[in-house]
């Protein structure tokens, strides 16, 4: 079972309420410009929320890897390009690696459910949803992305 949101963009002001650092998330994508948000991290409330501005192209299930989070959850917001998100529940794959400092957990195993992903679509996912992103949907591209992380 996933605690997980999947909506389109559109929808997002529905989700407010659900928690303080959702909504600091929320607020700030609803507010900014993210095409003009600089690369790297960018803060939002402190260590409560912020948002990691990043670019790459996507590539083959195989070459993909797992992540997943103890502390924070993860919204995903594509700015161009398209991509498809692999989420699978911790407890069906076997943890490989530990990043603490990071708040990184690696994982190996099968992919559950396939989420298409656009310029329209919001991810959320929650610790116990591990997660393969950069995966491509109908060949490789560049895709633009605003990640943001919330404490949970």
């Amino acid at each position: 079972m996933f605690f997980l949101i999947y909506t389109k963009r559109k929808h997002i002001e529905r989700f407010l309420g659900m928690s303080g650092s959702l909504d600091a998330a929320i607020r700030h994508l609803l507010s900014t410009d993210l095409s003009r948000l600089p690369k790297g991290r960018n803060e939002i409330d402190g260590e409560r929320a912020f948002v990691n501005r990043f670019d790459y192209q996507t590539m083959s299930p195989e070459e993909a890897i797992w992540e997943g989070h103890a502390k924070y959850a993860d919204m995903h917001v594509l700015l161009s390009g398209r991509e498809k998100i692999g989420v699978s529940h911790v407890e069906t794959l076997k943890m490989i690696a530990q990043k603490p400092e990071e708040d990184f957990i690696g994982y190996e195993g099968g992919v559950e459910v396939w989420f298409p992903m656009s310029t329209e679509d919001i991810l959320i996912v929650f610790p116990e949803d591990a997660h393969m992103v950069k995966v491509m949907d109908g060949g490789s591209c560049l895709v633009e992305k605003a990640c943001y992380k919330f404490k949970v």
